[in-house]
């Protein structure tokens, strides 16, 4: 006999996700962020090939080249060679590159990554632009963008392919990203782990947010996710130390080379340089006009946009901060690590003069009078102060041309077998151009022998031709110097309008 089966009650139904819950939320964002990348990846390559026929050179500079070799002998299971005189301090993230890009050509490796040097250089002038329309407006976002690419510094930084120019594209798409979705969280955090493979002040960035997503977001994010986030923020610094130990057996080694070559060169470091320096590095990046809208825009964006100026104005503390806290930890206080800072004060400078354009209707019509006044008046500044910058500019690219002349010539004398490690090692007058031929000549470093600081007895020397190379190509002013004499016993055998090739083969 069968038995009826009672009648079930209805299921309750799931609540539906409100269409601004947090995923579907985060995949609209995802979503208009990708839609965004087209006119930005188009605006990048076609401002990294203007920028490139505009200045007319780009070549890899001294720390970049060692880096390239290091990763280099990674890629050969050899140990890189960090304990050289005045070498560098390491870059994981440029030594990976050279690992990667090791079995190309050197001419290849050097090509590829002096366009990636020009790609990150307008993609700094692509971000500071959408920075500063988010903020202030497109026309403040230009004028910013316009301003931090004309900076002779940057624009001679970036032309050699220093770390520090990718380091300032990393930090400034944090920044977007963070203004875009606040609290995005990993996002922000995987861009600082770039940044901070290259520079050590996104460790301390890095830190500061994760503290921030942990006090913002308590209760809205689980244990276990803060925890990866953790691990994400704390990935660079352990990467580098981990790299130092296992390389050199000295967990601190970059920091302790970076100071001891920091007193070699006599550069300035230490807490007690920090109210004079840091200021001094910023102005001569900037300039007066620039530092005057940026004083303009500083105060009247923190008075009238504060809703907008806020995270801008904390970016900015923090980035002098960050920079000042190095500096006492004994770091040297060069111009190119004030790049983040100054990159925020020519946001604040296109805020100066076009931020009226985005003020509220409430804001006081005298207030808005003078603020438009006030801005034209900076405005007007800057393009009188245009024929200045622009001599500078020449006066500086054209010493950087002379200089890749005189680097093309090394190349030169290598691809034609005049340069080879045939006949024992290279000796050269300074530490100049040391990783130079390393690269080329597929040689550790260690092979090419500063002549002011030993003495090869048979292989190659090299010797400037002029007075003029003698004293432009070198690594620093302040490098050690000493006379240095043409060993005895080697003949000339080829010869260029920078450098005498001698050889003797023992």
């Amino acid at each position: 006999m069968g038995v009826s089966a009672e009648p079930q009650p209805p299921r309750p139904r799931a609540p539906r996700r409100r269409a601004g819950g947090p995923a579907r939320g985060a995949s609209r964002w995802a979503r208009a962020h990708a839609r965004s990348l087209g006119p930005g990846v188009v605006a990048v390559v076609g401002g990294a090939a203007l920028l490139r026929v505009i200045t007319g050179v780009g070549f890899v500079n001294y720390d970049t080249l060692y880096s390239l070799v290091w990763g280099g002998q990674l890629a050969h299971g050899q140990l890189p060679q960090y304990g050289l005189a005045i070498a560098p301090t390491p870059h994981p993230l440029l030594e990976l590159l050279g690992f990667v890009l090791a079995p190309l050509p050197a001419s290849a490796i050097a090509g590829v990554t002096v366009w990636l040097a020009f790609l990150a250089l307008a993609g700094c002038a692509w971000v500071t632009y959408r920075l500063g329309a988010r903020w202030f407006g497109p026309a403040a976002g230009a004028l910013a963008a316009l301003i931090l690419i004309t900076r002779v510094p940057i624009l001679s930084y970036g032309s050699r392919a220093y770390a520090d120019v990718p380091y300032l594209l990393f930090v400034l798409g944090a920044l977007l990203l963070e203004s875009r979705r606040p609290r995005a969280g990993a996002p922000v955090l995987a861009l600082l782990t770039l940044a901070g493979l290259l520079r050590p002040e996104a460790w301390a960035f890095a830190g500061l947010y994760w503290l921030y997503l942990a006090i913002a977001d308590r209760g809205r994010r689980s244990t276990r996710e803060l925890a990866g986030l953790a691990l994400l923020a704390a990935a660079a610094p352990l990467i580098w130390v981990v790299s130092d130990w296992l390389i050199t057996s000295h967990p601190l080694w970059s920091l302790t080379s970076t100071r001891h070559t920091a007193h070699t060169l006599a550069r300035k470091t230490g807490i007690a340089n920090v109210p004079q320096y840091i200021p001094r590095r910023i102005g001569a990046i900037l300039r007066p006009p620039v530092l005057a809208g940026a004083a303009l825009g500083g105060v009247l964006s923190v008075i009238y946009l504060w809703p907008r100026a806020r995270l801008l104005a904390i970016a900015g503390v923090l980035a002098v901060a960050v920079f000042a806290l190095l500096a006492a930890a004994g770091l040297p206080i060069d111009e190119r690590y004030a790049f983040l800072a100054a990159a925020i004060l020519c946001i604040f400078c296109g805020g100066g003069v076009f931020g009226w354009l985005v003020a509220r209707p409430e804001l006081p019509a005298r207030v808005r009078t003078v603020w438009i006044a006030l801005g034209a008046a900076v405005l007007i500044a800057l393009i009188a102060a245009i024929p200045g910058q622009y001599h500078s500019a020449h006066t500086q690219l054209s010493n950087l041309s002379r200089q890749q002349t005189i680097q093309s010539e090394l190349v030169a004398l290598v691809h034609q077998r005049a340069i080879t490690l045939r006949c024992g090692p290279v000796g050269v007058p300074n530490h100049a151009p040391i990783p130079l031929l390393a690269l080329y000549l597929s040689a550790p470093p260690s092979r090419i022998v500063n002549g002011q600081l030993g003495r090869i007895t048979g292989g190659t020397y090299l010797d400037p031709a002029t007075r003029e190379v003698e004293t432009q190509y070198v690594l620093d002013p302040r490098d050690p110097h000493v006379p240095v004499a043409i060993p005895p016993g080697f003949r000339a055998t080829r010869a260029t309008p920078s450098w005498i090739v001698f050889t003797r083969c023992v």
